[in-house]
């Protein structure tokens, strides 16, 4: 007798119930239910076209996959953990609408080729998703950094004032990473856009089946041109989850200085009511909660990379049970990059920039010691030496508390008589900001002409994404 499952006709035990629950997938791969549905309406169209199956069969099973469709949007599909998986519920319920003619459907495939078909479709409609709301995030920076070009801030290393610097140039750098992780995300749809469709279970099939042609029903650009491969490969996830890391590595980042520079001691920044929290006991309290939970939940990202890198370190050709653990952590990560980014593209939309604040930040913190130093080296005195001598007075400038531009001119003479009146112009730190025009510099010419650049490539993505 056998136990009643699709693939049960070598078996006489059934497992326990809680053996069928563990093992089923159901509970997360139901996401793919759309999916499964498309894969298998190219699939039968193919078994038409190649003659494998006759017209009417076929026609009979587009019908009902057509209907469960209109279910499925309509939210009437309902699946069932006996049925393990969402291939074999589709399967099931395309018997229970059509009769007998459905098992036909799965002829000259394997649930392995129709899981990494299903995977392959889901990320192909995820990453156009998350390079808009990339693109949306890059605007907003860009926009922003339109708006501040000649706010003057500090610029860190080591989290203490090195030079002063554009609030827009500290943006536009932000805008070069999240550039980079759509160059990331572009490059990762080139090894999701291959069919596996065809591979069977690993070795291909002795049927006349037509792979090009399922893949072009699919949208597929190419197919994978090696059956083990196409039913084991996982790859496309992993650099999914890797450019996603880096992401929201990108995001912690700005996050914690969202979080630093809105606090008391900078109040460089001021968040929005709109993405802000209270306290239950301080009633003076406005938290950064939004900024915060974007930076832990880089945590859980890392994770989903980890766990499948982990998944798949050990597994031998081709298909095995372990992969079923691929799938969770990647919609984990979608949902979380697609929301990260969406609030906090809002964040930073709506925050208030305080430059007056950042201006007085760069006035007595010796940040111009390099101005300074660079000064005397045009002067004629090396640059070591001259570094020496500022090093002198920046010690004796925090021991006065008083800072380079506050130096006498007298006492400057005493350094060099090459020393004039025009070295406070070049203390001054929106001078000293201005004169920076090395390509990639933080002046004022250099940041227009790297905005200029920024909106024409947010124009180009946008022209090429309405014509698509």
């Amino acid at each position: 007798m056998s136990t009643g499952k699709l693939w049960g006709g070598r078996f006489t035990e059934t497992g326990a119930k809680y053996v069928d629950e563990f093992g089923a997938s159901i509970g997360f791969d139901q996401l793919l239910a759309a999916e499964d549905i498309t894969g298998s309406l190219a699939h039968v169209k193919m078994l038409k076209k190649t003659g494998i199956l006759d017209a009417a069969d076929v026609d009979q099973i587009v019908a009902g996959l057509e209907k469960l469709e209109q279910q499925l949007k309509a939210g009437d599909l309902h699946f069932s953990t006996v049925n393990e998986d969402i291939h074999m519920n589709i399967e099931a319920l395309l018997t229970d609408e059509i009769g007998p003619v459905a098992g036909k459907l799965h002829t000259a495939r394997s649930r392995n080729d129709q899981v990494a078909t299903d995977f392959h479709l889901y990320m192909k409609h995820q990453l156009p998703k998350v390079l808009d709301r990339l693109h949306d995030l890059e605007t907003v920076l860009v926009n922003k950094a339109s708006e501040n070009v000649e706010t003057i801030m500090p610029g860190y290393t080591h989290l203490q004032h090195a030079q002063p610097i554009s609030y827009a140039h500290y943006l536009l750098a932000y805008y070069q990473m999240f550039k980079r992780d759509m160059e990331r995300f572009e490059f990762n749809m080139q090894h999701t856009d291959i069919s596996p469709l065809g591979a069977a279970a690993l070795a291909g099939t002795t049927f006349p089946i037509d792979r090009e042609y399922s893949a072009k029903l699919l949208g597929f650009s190419q197919v994978y041109h090696n059956s083990l491969d196409a039913v084991s490969d996982r790859d496309f996830v992993l650099e999914f989850l890797s450019n996603a890391s880096i992401l929201m590595m990108h995001l912690s980042r700005f996050c914690e200085e969202i979080v630093s520079w809105s606090s008391y001691e900078f109040k460089y920044l001021s968040l929005s009511d709109q993405f802000s929290t209270g306290s239950s006991i301080m009633p003076q309290k406005k938290n950064p909660d939004m900024a915060e939970l974007i930076r832990g939940k880089s945590g859980r990202v890392y994770g989903n990379l980890m766990g499948l890198l982990t998944v798949m370190k050990a597994i031998p050709l081709a298909y095995n049970k372990d992969l079923q653990e691929d799938k969770e952590g990647a919609f984990d990560t979608v949902n979380t990059i697609l929301t990260s980014l969406h609030v906090f593209t809002g964040m930073l939309a709506t925050l208030t920039v305080n430059e007056k604040r950042m201006a007085k930040a760069t006035t007595n913190d010796f940040s111009n010691a390099t101005e300074l130093a660079d000064y005397l080296a045009n002067k004629g005195i090396p640059f070591r030496q001259a570094h020496a001598i500022v090093g002198k007075l920046v010690l004796d400038g925090l021991k006065k508390n008083r800072p380079l531009q506050d130096i006498p001119l007298s006492e400057y003479k005493e350094i060099s008589p090459l020393i004039d009146e025009d070295v406070y112009h070049d203390l001054d730190a929106k001078v000293a900001v201005e004169r920076r025009h090395s390509l990639g510099g933080t002046g004022f010419d250099q940041i227009n002409a790297e905005l200029k650049r920024a909106n024409q490539q947010l124009a180009q993505y946008q022209s090429l994404n309405s014509e698509a």
